[in-house]
């Protein structure tokens, strides 16, 4: 079964993340279009563009089934590929592709319902024996039973939607007067992004550590976990900064973490790349969370530790091939440590940041890697999810990779839009964060403030402000006024200066 063509079904970063590895395997690549962002930068990459600026009907193109599988079918491509996001989670998609004789580039429909269904996936991990978070044996349907379940268990307890994940559908209830406002509230968003409702219950574990481990499995019955990612930066449930492999973990937790991650993917009979999620309480007891049948966002550090090609992996399992690695193969070699850039103004409570990007500068070097879906002129739109790039940095150690951390960043620069690399800078800088001291609190706890106000940036601040006045005062622009000794230099000798 062999793929010669992918029809990507998705965008931005992804959309050129899998374009660059189906080049490098000599796949024919197809995007496409949408009349929301007509000039995307992944466009330009793709072997070949499908154009849906048309009548959509009112479906977001991106979640059209119908439409992408009859353009695969037009087209006579191969396999479609989900990425992450839109419908990398949705069965019927995966079922429909299957129906069709399309390749989907992913685990099977019957996978992709038992674990995507939260209640489900409980079930099944209840019955493996691996270790749980107290609460509701199945959904709780109206708020009497979850305020039934919760007397049970014990406040605070946490509200889940049962399908989808990515933090929407999710609320922590601490006293039984407020279970009716946010159930209500987490119902909502649950039927809004999954279009499903359903919601269960969970007891409210304080201050945990949310550890991932990365699962790939083949058609043939071969499962292996790659290691552990350490997810605890991240802020109202959305993952901000991901590094591998976790401070947390030593030989042998990593050993009985990932057991289990295997022995649930085995019973479900899971193929293609998928992550296994827990908490990890103070005490270093773990619980099973989720599983997320997908190629996660944060996969660039565990390719950069295992020296694996996660999207390559996939499309060679899609092809019935078997892992040509074994567990006793994989080993983890230094670190890595993802920074989310997320067109977003920190400092207005990160809210999103409409506008053109201007200018890009991007950091150079051996330890850096930067997977984006952005450009000079490039446009950030309301429609789409606010993340633009990604900054992955390696080290040999934790330590080493953090200081690499400080020497990119402050490179990165991006003129036009506001973005979240103040807020990089600032965990960046936090000793905390440093000394591997996080959980998933420690933003609201342990960050003074969300942002970090570079020294240099505000002279370049200042230096532009009094440029413009000196122009406005009609002062020859070729001059600059040295405020300190009342001298006129250039502006050359000004930047020089600003650099130094």
């Amino acid at each position: 079964m062999k793929i010669n063509s992918i029809l990507i079904a998705n965008r931005g970063e992804i959309a050129v993340r899998i374009i660059q590895t189906a080049k490098k395997l000599g796949i024919m690549s197809f995007v496409i279009k949408t009349p929301k962002e007509p000039n995307a930068m992944y466009l330009k990459m793709a072997d070949a563009v499908c154009d849906f600026t048309g009548n959509s009907e009112g479906i977001p193109e991106f979640l059209d089934i119908e439409r992408i599988i009859e353009t695969a079918k037009k087209y006579n491509i191969d396999a479609i590929h989900p990425g992450y996001g839109f419908l990398a989670e949705n069965p019927y998609f995966a079922q429909r592709c299957e129906d069709e004789k399309k390749i989907f580039i992913g685990p099977s429909a019957d996978s992709i319902y038992k674990m995507g269904n939260k209640t489900i996936a409980r079930q099944l991990a209840a019955k493996l024996k691996i270790p749980l978070i107290e609460g509701s044996r199945g959904n709780v349907p109206t708020v009497a039973d979850a305020l039934k379940e919760a007397e049970k268990i014990g406040y605070p307890v946490i509200l889940k939607a049962a399908s989808g994940g990515g933090g929407r559908g999710m609320r922590i209830v601490t006293k039984p007067q407020d279970m009716e406002k946010l159930f209500n509230l987490a119902s909502a968003e649950a039927e809004k992004a999954f279009n499903d409702a359903t919601l269960f219950l969970e007891k409210y574990i304080k201050n945990p550590r949310h550890i991932e481990f990365q699962i790939i499995g083949d058609k043939h019955g071969n499962i292996v976990h790659l290691g552990e990612r350490e997810c605890s930066i991240q802020r109202k449930h959305q993952k901000l900064i991901e590094e591998s492999p976790s401070s947390a973990l030593n030989g042998e937790l990593r050993y009985l973490m990932g057991k289990e991650a295997v022995k649930l993917a085995k019973e479900v009979k899971y193929y293609s790349a998928g992550t296994v999620e827990f908490l990890l309480d103070e005490e270093k007891n773990f619980y099973f969370m989720e599983m997320n049948t997908r190629i996660q966002v944060e996969h660039p550090v565990t390719e950069e530790i295992t020296g694996l090609d996660l999207i390559e992996q996939q499309i060679r399992i899609a092809q019935d091939k078997e892992l040509d690695f074994k567990q006793k193969d994989i080993k983890l070699k230094g670190w890595a440590i993802e920074y989310r850039i997320n067109a977003e103004d920190v400092q207005s409570n990160f809210a999103p940041y409409l506008g053109t990007i201007e200018k890009i500068i991007f950091p150079k070097g051996r330890n850096i890697r930067i997977d984006n879906g952005i450009e000079d002129g490039s446009v950030i739109t309301p429609y789409f999810d606010s993340m633009i790039a990604k900054l992955i940095i390696t080290g040999e150690t934790r330590e080493k990779a953090i200081a690499n951390s400080v020497a990119a960043i402050k490179k990165f620069r991006i003129k036009g839009i506001k973005t979240t690399i103040p807020f990089c800078k600032a965990v960046i800088y936090n000793r905390d964060f440093r000394n591997g001291n996080i959980n998933t609190s420690f933003i609201e706890k342990q960050l003074k403030k969300p942002y970090y106000e570079d020294p240099d940036e505000k002279m370049l601040a200042a230096y532009f402000a009094t440029k413009d006045f000196i122009s406005n005062e009609k002062l020859e622009e070729e001059t600059f006024i040295d405020f300190n000794r009342g001298k006129v230099l250039s502006p050359w000798l000004m930047s020089t200066r600003l650099r130094n």
